[in-house]
C-alpha cells in the first residue's frame, strides 16, 4: 500500500514536470517563430506580434477543422476523396499539445484516418521536416509517443494566427467593447 501511494505521488510529480517542460518548449517555439523568414521584415510588426501570441480560439478552430474533415468523409461516403494524413496528424498533435495530453504513435495513426503504413510514412516525413518528435515511453519500451516539435508548434500557431486573424480581431474587439461599458 505504501509503495502504491509513493508511485501515485511520483506519477503526479512526473506529470507536473511534463507540463513544465511543455511550457518551456512553447516558449522556445515563440522564439523559433521570430526567426521564421515571414517574421523577419516580410510581415508587419503587428503580424509578428499576433503570430507569437497564443489564442484560446485556435484549439477550437483546430478541433473544428479536424471534425470537418471527418464529416466530409462521412457525408460523401468516400475515404479516398479527402485524404491528407499529414495535416490530420498535425491537427491531432496541436490539439493534444493544447490539452496537455500525450499521443502514442498508434493513436496518431488512427487519428490520421489512413492505413497504419501510410500514417507511419507521414510521421517519418513530418519528423524529418522537424515538425514532430518521437519520445520513448520510459515506463513501456514498446510504446513511443509523438508530439509537435517547437518548430511544428510554432508553425501551427502561425497557421491559425493567419487563418483566423479576422475571428481573433473580432473577438478582441468584442472584449474591448465589453470592457468600455
Amino acid at each position: 500500500m505504501r509503495n502504491r501511494a509513493k508511485a501515485i505521488r511520483l506519477i503526479g510529480v512526473a506529470n507536473e514536470l511534463l507540463a513544465m517542460a511543455r511550457e518551456l518548449e512553447i516558449g522556445e517555439s515563440r522564439a523559433v517563430l521570430l526567426d521564421h523568414p515571414a517574421a523577419n521584415g516580410e510581415a508587419s510588426e503587428e503580424a509578428r506580434t499576433r503570430a507569437c501570441q497564443d489564442h484560446p480560439i485556435w484549439v477550437e478552430l483546430a478541433r473544428q477543422n479536424y471534425d470537418d474533415r471527418r464529416r466530409r468523409t462521412k457525408i460523401f461516403r468516400s475515404e479516398e476523396l479527402f485524404g491528407e494524413p499529414a495535416w490530420d496528424i498535425l491537427l491531432d498533435l496541436f490539439i493534444a499539445a493544447k490539452e496537455r495530453r500525450r499521443v502514442s504513435v498508434t493513436s496518431a495513426c488512427i487519428g490520421s484516418a489512413v492505413p497504419s503504413t501510410t500514417a507511419l510514412r507521414w510521421i517519418t516525413i513530418l519528423e524529418k521536416q522537424g515538425l514532430l518528435v518521437r519520445e520513448a515511453d520510459p515506463a513501456d519500451a514498446r510504446r513511443v509517443y509523438v508530439k509537435l516539435s517547437a518548430r511544428g508548434y510554432a508553425a501551427m500557431l502561425e497557421y491559425f494566427s493567419s487563418a483566423s486573424r479576422s475571428v481573433v480581431l473580432l473577438d478582441d474587439t468584442a472584449k474591448a467593447s465589453i470592457g468600455h461599458r
